[in-house]
């Protein structure tokens, strides 16, 4: 069973297909992409964790998975402790990966580099609390992704709201985050990663980019590899992605690993979450690599043995996330004959005629594009002059 819908799952389902398993989609949204390809579709709310469990058990399901759609991460994993399927790590282990505040607390309390944070239930706890920060602050809800409702905070005019604005974005937690904002140095990092019965074997880092002039600067617009990162801090940082993943007792998942280094010099985990990223980052990371990851979580869903390696790149690569800062509809994307020989992937999520919207969360992206480059300095090119190359049509 995949929890979700969205075009994000073809690779899942597409795996499952490939290794002979029968995929069943579930969400409430009937019209959802995904569920062309899967052989059966069930009607039903992902965060809805006991009408999940009931269908799964009269499914008689062999393993559940929430790939690459982040509300349906803690059903999945609370299905899969309940029927004794495998699961990606305890449940309570998840729910803490899943829920911003918890998280925090968490890393605060083992003593990993960690920004002053703290979870409110109402708008009201949250704006008594105004006099205590220093600004900027992030406001955010604890339970949502793809950048949905989160605000960079420069004063405490602005604070309100941003509160109200992260409030309405928590999907079933009522629940938002203040915290400090780590000024970045260099890129912030949200690439996939891979776990073998605890051990990570699999980690890698990008360079995430993002449009200054979408309507939510937030959401990454851009990922590129190998990551710009200095060593020392990769390296600190993959010990204490092992430590944190350790310490929880995490198994066999995939996860999606936001990460940075401030300007204070400090390497901080930002998010773990136990799924696939947005943005098909699993997919290039596949053509990247050669490791397939999306497989490889199947596989591990359903119990069997895993193969993964160590990450190791061959050449430079981008994901560029087509999107569009305007509102109407979309009428196609002209790609420049200088980079068409080194475009590996071009897929689209919208068709022509469609509507779009600005660029406020990941859900708004038109399409993405795999490109491989043989130098940084070519990649950075065209990632940082995309308008020379890249042509979205929108009436």
């Amino acid at each position: 069973m995949l929890l979700g819908g969205i075009y994000y799952l073809k690779p899942a389902i597409d795996a499952a297909h490939a290794l002979g398993h029968y995929v069943i989609t579930c969400d409430n949204i009937p019209t959802n992409l995904a569920h062309k390809w899967s052989d059966e579709y069930i009607d039903a709310s992902i965060i809805d964790k006991e009408s999940i469990l009931q269908i799964a058990k009269e499914k008689q399901i062999d393993g559940i998975l929430s790939y690459a759609v982040d509300p349906g991460v803690l059903t999945a994993a609370y299905v899969a402790e309940q029927m004794g399927l495998p699961n990606v790590g305890p449940y309570k282990s998840v729910e803490i990966l899943q829920n911003k505040a918890l998280f925090r607390q968490f890393l605060k309390d083992n003593n990993f580099n960690v920004p002053k944070a703290k979870g409110y239930h109402s708008i009201q706890e949250a704006y008594a609390d105004a006099e205590s920060w220093e600004y900027p602050i992030i406001v955010k809800p604890v339970d949502s992704a793809g950048s949905k409702g989160v605000t960079r905070v420069n004063t405490k005019e602005e604070l309100l709201p941003a509160i109200e604005k992260a409030y309405r974005s928590s999907l079933g937690a009522k629940e938002i985050i203040i915290e400090e904002f780590i000024e970045l140095n260099g890129y912030q990092s949200g690439s996939d990663s891979f776990s073998v019965n605890g051990e990570m074997v699999f980690t890698t880092f990008d360079d995430q980019h993002f449009d200054k002039n979408a309507p939510n600067p937030y959401t990454p617009a851009d990922h590129t590899w190998p990551s710009t990162m200095p060593q020392k801090a990769q390296d600190y940082l993959k010990k204490e992605i092992q430590r944190l993943v350790s310490l929880l007792g995490m198994r066999t998942s995939l996860y999606n690993i936001e990460a940075r280094v401030g300007k204070n010099g400090k390497p901080y985990i930002m998010e773990l979450s136990p799924r696939a990223g947005g943005n098909r980052l699993s997919e290039i990371l596949r053509m990247a690599t050669g490791q397939d990851l999306a497989r490889a979580c199947v596989k591990a869903a359903l119990g069997e043995s895993v193969d993964i390696k160590p990450a190791e790149f061959y050449g430079y690569w981008a994901d560029i996330i087509l999107h569009t800062p305007l509102s109407g509809k979309f009428m196609g994307v002209e790609i420049s004959e200088n980079i068409k020989p080194l475009v590996k992937e071009l897929a689209l999520y919208k068709t022509i005629g469609q509507p779009v919207d600005g660029f406020k969360a990941a859900n708004e992206a038109i399409g993405s594009l795999f490109i491989r480059f043989d130098t940084r300095e070519m990649m950075e090119e065209v990632v940082f002059n995309q308008q020379k190359y890249i042509t979205i049509h929108v009436e």
